[in-house]
This record gives structure tokens, sequence and C-alpha cells, in this order.
């Protein structure tokens, strides 16, 4: 057919890429829900625990708000959190890679630092003048007023569970719960091990490893188009969300 030489790879990897070639819409789709989840879990968190720190008339918020950043310094470590995910038998399922990492205490401050900068105490004496309740004062004024800093952490959060694989490699060791990231991860060990196995020919073992940076670059692209995708549309609210606290007054 006009090639001098054609190079097959391993099984695994020739099983593993085509897996991701025929199934990658269907397991982005599958992802996106999970995400979804995740991200919304994290929101329904983040925000108004943000919003109850900012407020000055909020008892105990400086010694909550020690005790959160306390945890960003200091946890308690891999094998006791697999312990107790072990004795929530969240092993090997899918909600184990909801709910971990669903809430960062980083996010919380920079909701915090949101609404203590933008909210002024003034707007909410005025509310309570007119009888409006503290929940009703936070889903129609505050979230409206917020849409920034909702959308920075949507974003953070959903690219944050997009690229992470690390509590797959640790939780999960079922392969049908396997996310994107972790067959992406294992086609790339893969790859990089191709050109050492078994050959001596320098001219071969120099084509083989071009074969595997071409995997390397093309799982980079696979990963990091939905983010692509998505970026653009929430790129304003990005920067923003970068702008957060850098100016008093």
């Amino acid at each position: 057919l006009g090639f001098e030489k054609a190079y097959l790879l391993q099984n695994d990897i020739n099983i593993g890429v085509s897996e991701i070639i025929s199934t990658y819409v269907y397991k982005v789709g599958i992802q996106s829900a999970q995400y979804s989840y995740s991200t919304a879990i994290g929101l329904i968190i983040t925000i108004p625990s943000g919003y109850a720190l900012s407020r000055r008339d909020f008892a105990g918020r400086g010694l909550i708000l020690k005790l959160m950043v306390f945890t960003m310094y200091f946890q308690g470590g891999l094998i006791p959190t697999y312990l107790v995910v072990q004795g929530l038998n969240l092993i090997n399922t899918r909600y184990v890679l909801i709910i971990i990492g669903s809430f960062t205490v980083f996010n919380l401050i920079i909701s915090r630092t949101f609404f203590e900068s933008t909210i002024p105490v003034e707007l909410q004496e005025a509310a309570d003048i007119d009888g409006c309740s503290t929940p009703r004062f936070f889903f129609s004024i505050v979230l409206p007023l917020s849409k920034a800093i909702v959308a920075v952490i949507a974003l953070y959060y959903a690219v944050g569970h997009w690229n992470s694989f690390f509590n797959a490699l640790i939780y999960v060791s079922d392969e049908k719960l396997y996310p994107l990231q972790l067959i992406l991860r294992d086609i790339l060990i893969s790859s990089q091990t191709l050109a050492a196995d078994g050959m001596s020919d320098p001219e071969t073992i120099r084509e083989m490893e071009t074969i595997a940076f071409s995997i390397k670059y093309g799982i980079i692209i696979v990963a990091s188009v939905p983010v692509l995708i998505l970026y653009p549309f929430l790129q304003k609210y990005f920067v923003k969300g970068v702008m957060i606290g850098s100016i008093k007054g």
C-alpha cells in the first residue's frame, strides 16, 4: 500500500485507544452528569456558606473560618480518608467520585471575599427594615447580584473535577467506573514504556518513541477539548474572579 513499515501498539493500548475513539461521546455524556452533580453540590455548600461567613453579625464566623483554613494545611491523610470511605461503603461506586472533592475551602474564601466586598451591610439593614427575611434577602437580592461569583466557582469546580483522576485511582478498581482521565492516564503510561519493550533496533525505538509522543499529545487534546469549549463562555467571569479581593475600598 506504499508504506514501508507498519507498527501495531500493544494490545492494551490498542483496546484503550479504540475505546476512547468509539465511546468518547458516551463517556463525556455520563461524566458530564457526574461532574454536574459534584459542581452543584459544591455551589450549594460554597455560596451560602461564603455569604454567611461574610456577615459581621454572624456569631462565631472567625472561629469557623479559622477551623476551615486549618484543614487546608493539616489533613487527615490518605489512609484515614480511605478507611472512612470504606466504612461508608463508597469504594467502587460512582458516589465516591461525586462526593469527594465536591467542596473546597479555597473556593469558600473566594466567595466570602466577594460577598464581603460587594454586598454592603446597609443593603441588608434596609431589607430588614422592609420586613425581608434573611432567606428571602439571600435568594431574591444577593444571588441575582452574584452571578459573577457563581459562574467563577462553578468553573473552578467543573475544571477541578474534570482534571481529577487521583480519587478514581485510589477508590475505584472497577474499570467500568473509570473516568476518562484515568483511562487516558493508563494509555499514556503504557505508551511511554512501549519503546523499551523488547526492541533493540535504534531506528525502531526512535519511531516507537514518536508514536508514544503522538499518543501523548492526542491525549492532551482529548482531555482539553471540553474545557476549551466551556471556557470562552465564562472567561469574563473568570477574569473578574481572579480580581476579587485585589482592590480594597
